[in-house]
């Protein structure tokens, strides 16, 4: 059996999982993250030919944007530091896991102005008796 029918191409035919993805995203602008699985270019890398290991297995980078392919499944794009010879890689859900718990910072920040604003009405209706 030669190297290239080892090959993994990934279609709607060969995917684990060609349907829709979930409605809320697994995981999150710069969340820290882990490789499940070697990802080797399929074909849509053009400066390296196909079969190409592009990051191999327990790689950890930072997760720098997300978008859809096909309008129905969820690519992450992956930044991962030092990598060879990309350091950007796009990535499925199943091919990652979560290394640290997400933390909505906006979501935090509002929760805190709002604690301010209220603590500091409170003061104020205080000091107007």
């Amino acid at each position: 059996m030669d190297a290239k029918s080892d090959i993994k191409l990934y279609d709607s035919v060969t995917a684990k999982r060609s349907g829709k993805d979930s409605d809320e995203p697994l995981f999150h602008i710069g969340q820290k993250v882990r490789l499940l699985e070697d990802i080797v270019n399929d074909g849509t890398y053009p400066h390296a030919p196909i079969g190409t290991l592009m990051m191999p297995k327990e790689s950890i980078g930072y997760v720098k944007t997300m978008g859809e392919f096909l309008q129905v499944i969820r690519v992450y794009e992956v930044h991962f530091l030092g990598g060879e010879p990309v350091e950007i890689v796009g990535c499925r859900e199943h091919e990652l896991e979560a290394m640290e718990e997400y933390v909505d910072s906006i979501q935090e920040e509002r929760d805190f102005i709002e604690a301010h604003r209220k603590r500091m009405q409170a003061l104020h209706t205080k000091n107007k008796s």
